[in-house]
């Protein structure tokens, strides 16, 4: 896989960079945080004039028709600026889900909605007992004539408060554990019986609880095959991994460059901080931890294409730990050598710090990952 920008993505990548750079400052993201939305309605509309929601989107419906690379680069560019809009929930989760399993019809309605901004959504899967097994759902899908009833509830969906559409996982055949049984549903946010709570997580981004009391659903709403859901919840969760990977590494460009611009002008005793030979050292490990967690966003990145299922796997584990491990020990670094005010609302490199930490528990975290591993070699 060629990762060398095209001068498409270079001509992209510009105006994304220069949209950010005069859109979100810290300050104006903070004032973003503070509206109902905790996030900005003008800012999708432009996301979609210039292509970026149907970048991963095929021409054939209204996008881009960008691949992997694309994704990665464009979240790299909201890393650095700690985008608040539900970009990963609907074109990355969402998107992804209708790509894989999609109908022709459901992708002819949905797919053209998301590209021009005028449809979001939000991926239910995780439950409260579930941790971060795939297999795990309690939610049922009960037949009712031709169509379904669902019953159950879902725990932090990500931007599920916004959502137009859900899409939502539940069991329709086997026991709570089993991986055969689950299937899909596209579900209208505003169906009888569904309710959402939606709240802030702990770095600002918007999540929900969905409870479900006897929602029903026309037998149009499966998405995929009935009973063959779990592999396109898979797929899903891969994409959300490699999407969150270079999306810290933007994260953890700013706050080198932060860190590096601190040690440069705080004086202490008559001279920059940074002539202290310990912390530079500390600061040439932060830019090797950085350039670690580079590689292993884009190993990510590349196992997308991956044919083979468990190898695909395996790298995506892989990469979801060399990351989380590099956001950690950058994150922390970051916070320390800015001393008191890097704990602070007001500076910019605590919130950073909460992005990447929440981004690590997303999706299995560090050593969820490394279990995984473990069991592949044990």
């Amino acid at each position: 896989m060629d990762f060398d920008p095209t001068e498409d993505q270079r001509l992209l990548g510009d105006s994304v960079a220069r949209l950010l750079a005069s859109e979100y400052s810290f300050e104006q993201r903070k004032s973003l945080l503070g509206t109902p939305t905790g996030w900005s309605e003008r800012l999708w509309s432009r996301y979609a004039e210039l292509g970026l929601l149907g970048l991963p989107i095929s021409e054939e419906h209204g996008g881009f028709g960008g691949g992997p690379v694309d994704v990665m680069l464009l979240m790299q560019a909201f890393g650095r600026h700690l985008v608040l809009e539900p970009y990963l929930a609907t074109v990355v989760l969402g998107g992804t889900a209708l790509r894989l399993a999609g109908t022709a019809a459901q992708q002819e309605e949905i797919l053209p909605a998301i590209a021009e901004g005028s449809l979001k959504l939000a991926v239910a899967h995780g439950e409260r007992q579930a941790r971060y097994d795939l297999s795990d759902v309690r939610t049922t899908a009960t037949r009712r004539g031709e169509g379904f009833v669902l019953e159950g509830a879902k725990s932090v969906v990500l931007h599920g408060d916004c959502a137009d559409r859900l899409v939502v996982s539940a069991r329709t055949a086997g026991r709570e554990d089993e991986p055969e049984g689950i299937s899909l549903f596209l579900v209208d946010a505003e169906a009888p019986g569904l309710a959402r709570r939606g709240y802030a997580l702990r770095d600002g981004t918007r999540a929900a609880e969905l409870s479900l009391s006897g929602v029903e659903l026309p037998r149009e709403a499966l998405l995929g095959p009935l009973d063959g859901g779990l592999p396109i919840v898979a797929r899903v969760v891969e994409a959300g991994i490699a999407a969150t990977a270079a999306e810290v590494i933007g994260a953890m460009e700013t706050m080198q460059a932060m860190t590096l611009d601190y040690l440069k002008t705080r004086q202490q005793f008559g001279r920059p901080i940074g002539d202290n030979q310990a912390l530079q050292h500390r600061a040439a490990e932060m830019l090797v931890a950085l350039e670690q967690g580079r590689s292993m966003a884009m190993l990510a990145t590349m196992s997308l294409e991956e044919e083979d299922a468990a190898e695909r796997a395996r790298a995506i584990s892989m990469a979801k730990v060399g990351v989380g491990q590099a956001g950690r020990f950058v994150s922390q670094n970051a916070v320390q050598l800015h001393g008191g005010i890097g704990m602070t609302e007001e500076y910019a490199v605590g919130h950073f710090f909460r992005r990447v930490m929440v981004i690590e528990h997303l999706f299995g975290d560090t050593a969820t990952h490394l279990d995984r591993l473990a069991d592949q070699v044990s």
